[in-house]
């Protein structure tokens, strides 16, 4: 099967996204397809080619408003001279599919769409006109499910599933020692992650856990903001980005993995992979209540707090470092759920998505063949 990957940025760009659109393309890989990426930022994953982008007139003149939509564009016209495509996978919204929802349905190849975040109801009027074509959506979480029935897709159009984990990295970093009061929380530092309160949660928990301390691991717009509100004293460090091994090292090391997310007009949550890791590495997750895992991971394998509500995380937070007697059934829980989203079960998933839309029944990956 020769596959198309659409995502405005890939790696080493930072983000849940980005990470998932190379994840996926290195599984199919394994599973013997052709993958092709187009991306505007980032670097094309290792063994797969390039779709070539030019830009155009039209494209620069659209890039004022919106770049997105010059890229999807500019997608459109190059899907022309791709070649054989048996299926083309967008990662984004309905801005990609303008261009591309049209160009997929002349060359008679199907479109599958995976939304990963919440969407922006601003745009709702349009995004109906816009996903005409789409074949196939794949939400990543409950609520990106919710915004695509908002915008008129069928419920039965719509496969609910999350990011796919390293498991066998991941278990070289669990069962190690944990380091009692330490916090930690992965995330880009932007305003839809809400790390400002978290620091405010632990600012009114030192008084009782003065020995704890928060480490926040990622970069963005809002580092000077947060490292003020953190202030200069001890306790709160801001740790920058930091390699894979590194986060779940640090993730690992965790009494608590905290997560305050809150949903944006124009931004929100699907289901965080960082979540997803801390899981797997036994650290108690507590998350904002805009922030779900289900319907992948049920809700009783974390904990949740009010969205916004700094006495409700340190009610929370003194739960798990004061050793509440539920916490190690709730850790059970979720190293159960996470043991069932490793890559491979994912890439499978998707590759029944795209096999179900193939004419003449499936196609078998060019090493089985």
């Amino acid at each position: 099967m020769r596959i198309v990957h659409v995502g405005y940025r890939l790696p080493p760009e930072p983000g849940g996204l980005e990470r998932h659109i190379e994840r996926l393309a290195r599984e199919q890989l394994a599973r013997g397809h052709r993958v092709v990426v187009a991306h505007r930022r980032g670097r094309a994953p290792e063994g797969t080619q390039t779709l070539t982008l030019r830009r155009t007139r039209r494209s620069r003149l659209l890039a004022r408003r919106s770049d997105v939509l010059a890229f999807g564009l500019e997608c459109a016209r190059a899907l022309r001279d791709a070649g054989e495509v048996d299926v083309v996978h967008v990662h984004g919204d309905h801005r990609e599919t303008l261009a591309l929802g049209p160009a997929a349905r002349r060359l008679g190849v199907p479109l599958v769409v995976t939304v990963h975040g919440a969407m922006t109801m601003r745009h709702l009027p349009i995004m109906p006109f816009a996903f005409r074509h789409v074949d196939d959506f794949i939400a990543i979480g409950a609520r990106p499910a919710q915004d695509l029935r908002g915008a008129g897709v069928p419920a039965s159009r719509i496969a609910t599933m999350s990011s796919g984990l390293d498991l066998r990295h991941i278990a070289r970093h669990h069962g190690g020692p944990v380091e009692p009061g330490l916090i930690v929380s992965v995330g880009s530092l932007e305003k839809v992650k809400n790390h400002a309160v978290t620091i405010e949660a632990f600012h009114a928990l030192r008084a009782l856990h003065p020995g704890a301390r928060l480490v926040i691991a990622g970069e963005g717009s809002e580092r000077a903001a947060l490292q003020q509100l953190a202030g200069t004293g001890r306790g709160v460090h801001l740790a920058g980005h930091l390699p894979e091994s590194e986060v779940y090292a640090l993730v690992a090391r965790a009494q608590a993995f905290v997560l305050a997310s809150r949903r944006l007009p124009t931004i929100g949550e699907g289901i965080p992979t960082a979540a997803l890791e801390a899981l797997a590495l036994g650290t108690p997750v507590i998350l904002s209540s805009e922030t779900s895992l289900e319907p992948i991971v049920e809700a009783g394998a974390y904990r949740t707090f009010l969205s916004g509500s700094v006495p409700d995380l340190v009610r929370r937070l003194r739960e798990v470092l004061e050793g509440d007697r539920a916490l190690p059934e709730i850790i059970e829980r979720g190293l159960r759920a996470a043991a069932t989203l490793d890559w491979s079960s994912v890439a499978a998933r998707v590759e029944e998505r795209y096999t179900a839309l193939l004419p003449g029944g499936p196609l078998l990956p060019a090493a089985a063949s």
